[in-house]
Order: structure tokens, then sequence, then C-alpha cells
């Protein structure tokens, strides 16, 4: 995928859509949906956690229970997880994130150059 505008678009144009997707079989109110979506953030996270310990074989019962392609996959549910959470409260989510991570990566110091 190359980063053009379109990308972004077509990206949180599919978030757009499932959230719909989820408002339509959802039988909460709305207020309650939009805890629980919120909640799935850390419900996911908890899933990388989990395929990290199996992909490093650190839980002796289970040993190499998971592959890098599934933290892969995991990290991408968080990912995917939090844009349809952000989508969900307010209309503005692309806006939002965008100038979040404008923000988030004016704090990273730019790379030292090695004296000449």
């Amino acid at each position: 995928m190359s980063d053009t505008p379109s990308d972004g678009t077509v990206l949180w144009n599919t978030v757009e859509e499932l959230a719909r997707r989820l408002d339509r079989e959802s039988t909460l109110p709305p207020e309650q949906e939009r805890l629980l979506r919120i909640l799935k953030v850390s419900e996911e996270a908890g899933e990388v956690a989990q395929a990290v310990i199996g992909a490093t074989g650190q839980n002796p019962r289970k040993g190499h229970s998971h592959t890098w392609d599934d933290v892969h996959s995991e990290l991408c549910d968080v990912i995917i997880t939090a844009m349809v959470a952000l989508t969900t409260l307010t209309p503005d989510a692309q806006r939002i994130f965008a100038g979040h991570l404008e923000r988030v990566a004016e704090r990273v110091p730019a790379p030292r150059t090695s004296p000449s």
C-alpha cells in the first residue's frame, strides 16, 4: 500500500463501515456499546501479550504455541479495534487521529548524525 491520501481515505472508510456493521448488529444501548468497544481494545492487547508469550515459548505448559505472524495479526487487531472505538466516539476520528499522530511524531527526536 502506498502513502497516497486516497489510501488513508480508503482505510478510514473501511473502519467506518466496520463500525456501522457493528452498530447494526448490536442489541445494546449506544452508550453501553461505546464503552464495550473501548474495553475491547484491552482484550485485544491481552491477545497480543498471549501471542508474544507463545511465540517466545515462555509458558512452560504450552511451549511455542504462537508464531511472530500471530503477533503481527494480533497487533493489527488492536489497531483496528482502537480505530473502530475512536470512530464510535466521534465522527471526526480521522482528523483527530492524524493530529495526534503528528504531535507524537514531533516529540520523537530526529536521528543523530555521526560526526564526520
